[in-house]
């Protein structure tokens, strides 16, 4: 079952989905959403052009990784690859997707209703991330400047904080004066 959390960033996306497309009416909860409904919201994720009535393998398998239909043992997406490439298209609409999930349960020997069952009540798609990362020893390596040598070691302050376009360029300067430079007379007098 889905958290909380899980359930209010997976209905942020669709209300985000939705607002980008101009619909303005609150989505559907998980339990009550059909089939159809899902598979426009799915056909939809990622591409902001789509109108949702045709669906690519990557959207497909994604809607069966987050339906936990592709488990990575019984069916993969070596097998979705391959009868979603039965069908001669790059997206296919919603009759020839049925017709995909059909062949895909035939031959993995799972009943379609229980594809179509888990398709219908996985939710909206969304993006779960990969957790916090740790900072290791490689990192702080890196990003350790008192270790930098060479010019790298002149495009930082004293207290580690990046000097921006001055570490990185020699700029001249300006002012118009020579460094060493004298004002003599004609007769080698110093001016006073």
């Amino acid at each position: 079952m889905s958290s909380e959390k899980e359930i209010e960033v997976q209905t942020t996306a669709v209300e985000n989905l939705k607002l980008e497309n101009g619909d303005a009416q609150p989505p559907p909860s998980p339990s009550n959403v059909t089939f159809e409904e899902n598979f426009k919201i799915f056909a939809k994720f990622g591409d902001p052009k789509s109108d949702g009535k045709q669906i690519t393998l990557s959207n497909s398998d994604k809607w069966m990784k987050q339906a936990k239909i592709i488990d990575g043992k019984k069916i993969t997406t070596t097998d979705t690859g391959i009868y979603f490439k039965k069908l001669k298209s790059l997206k296919v609409g919603i009759v020839q997707y049925k017709q995909f999930l059909e062949d895909l349960a035939k031959n993995k020997k799972v009943e379609v209703s229980e594809i179509l069952e888990k398709l219908r009540t996985c939710g909206t798609p969304g993006h779960h991330g990969v957790g916090n990362v740790k900072a290791t020893g490689t990192v702080d390596r890196l990003t350790d400047t008192s270790k930098y040598t060479g010019t790298h070691k002149q495009r930082f302050d004293d207290t580690g904080k990046g000097k921006g376009i001055t570490g990185r360029k020699d700029l001249p300067d300006g002012s118009g004066y020579v460094t060493g430079y004298q004002n003599k007379d004609t007769f080698g007098k110093t001016e006073k």
